[in-house]
């Protein structure tokens, strides 16, 4: 399997820890791509040039974090990531969809932030900005255990993290223990060690 990545990808960095967890690290190449560049192998697999991009194991393009996740989720060792059913799969894909929309939100506003600053939009920036609070504040009202590891506890760690590093000035932790306390836990664990955006 391949994987195209950019470091710096919080969708990205779900992806690499997953499959840290679930022992699949020796199946898959890395291949590290820039998508602001079109790189060609990049285009000749996803036809919006996004990462990540993974290349399944029968040569079937995949996109999406949480399909790529789910994927891998099924062919690694130990237990699912992500229940197969039920109420415990509702509670998980919740919790991974509020922090996906808080990471949406948050590169949203990055983008905006990079652009001239005259053809920056205060009003977007600051319903992205408030857009990412609510989606935290939904995070930390679900009390994230940081001793049960799932999509949905490992994508709000990438979030917060990613928020920590892309936006710095930010103040995601006041008024948030649970994912202050989530975010300790879950960035001393090896596979989010060796992960860490860059």
């Amino acid at each position: 399997m391949k994987l195209y990545f950019a470091a710096p990808s919080p969708f990205v960095r779900k992806c690499r820890i997953v499959a840290r967890e679930k022992g699949l690290s020796d199946r898959i190449e890395e291949i590290a791509v820039n998508p602001y560049e079109n790189a060609p192998e990049l285009m000749a697999t996803n036809p919006v040039v996004q990462v990540p991009t993974l290349i399944a194991a029968d040569g079937l393009p995949l996109t999406d974090s949480p399909v790529i996740c789910d994927y891998l989720d099924t062919l690694g060792d130990g237990p699912r990531l992500l229940p197969e059913a039920g109420a415990d799969r509702l509670r998980v894909r919740r919790m991974e969809t509020l922090a996906n929309g808080a990471l949406e939100m948050g590169v949203k506003w990055l983008l905006e932030l990079r652009r001239p600053e005259s053809e920056r939009s205060p009003s977007w920036m600051a319903r992205w900005t408030l857009n990412l609070d609510r989606s935290l504040d939904a995070l930390e009202a679900a009390r994230p255990d940081p001793a049960v590891l799932d999509m949905g506890t490992i994508t709000a760690g990438v979030a917060v993290t990613w928020i920590s590093f892309r936006h710095p000035d930010h103040d995601w932790k006041t008024g948030r223990p649970h994912l202050v306390a989530l975010q300790a836990t879950l960035e001393a664990r090896p596979s989010f060690v060796a992960t860490r955006p860059v």
